[in-house]
């Protein structure tokens, strides 16, 4: 079992590692053209390998680390490549949209709900799965109103796929940070680098959002 788990890290560090570089250099890329969708599927490959990991991870060896990122990793990669099949406006969602989302919603609620009864306790780590909870549950709202509100945006499914894109690199960045903790000032609180990612990276969302559709709506 020892072994097994050894394997499960270094290909966790692997796919994580991945994703954080070919993340964080996609970022500066022109987007849409070849290479951004090469690296694109690279960056997919990668954190999917990671959020898978680190969830078997987190059940031989209890940890809330890995499986917080591993729920949140999954749901995020995995619905932002979804999003991509709505560019045809022809395709309606399927069975497995709705389970993705469904995912997410069922553990978005135990993550506020968890987090609530360590807030209660005085555990200032409560805010980690009140803040992954409640922005799992954002998306999971945004899912449904996706898929059930006819007619869409004509490029709706772009700024989901942009969102979710940026929100599983900023789980890639966090659990660098978290991970590499020791390296700060001790004085730091833990919490810090589990939000900090979201404080920073969270605001270009809304900016590359409104800066790719604008391209995109007028070529």
């Amino acid at each position: 079992m020892k072994e097994f788990f050894s394997i499960l890290l270094c290909l966790h560090i692997l796919g994580g590692g991945l994703g954080l570089l070919v993340g964080t250099f996609i970022l500066f890329l022109k987007k849409g053209d070849k290479l951004h969708r090469r690296l694109g599927l690279l960056f997919y490959v990668g954190m999917a390998l990671a959020g898978f990991t680190s969830l078997i991870m987190a059940v031989l060896h209890p940890n809330n680390f890995l499986f917080i990122v591993g729920i949140f990793t999954l749901y995020m990669n995995l619905s932002a490549k979804r999003y991509l099949r709505f560019k045809k406006k022809e395709q309606v969602a399927e069975y497995f949209d709705y389970i993705i989302s469904a995912f997410m919603l069922i553990f978005g609620l135990i993550f506020m709900g968890w987090g609530a009864y360590l807030l209660i306790q005085f555990k200032i780590f409560g805010l980690v799965f009140v803040v992954f909870g409640s922005i799992g549950l954002r998306f999971v709202r945004q899912d449904y109103l996706f898929h059930q509100t006819m007619p869409r945006g004509p490029l709706a499914w772009l700024s989901n796929h942009i969102q979710r894109m940026m929100g599983t690199y900023i789980a890639s960045l966090t659990a660098f940070l978290v991970v590499n903790a020791s390296i700060f000032p001790a004085f730091i609180p833990s919490f810090v680098f589990w939000l900090l990612p979201g404080c920073i990276v969270g605001p270009m969302i809304g900016r590359f959002v409104k800066q790719y559709t604008q391209k995109t709506s007028m070529s």
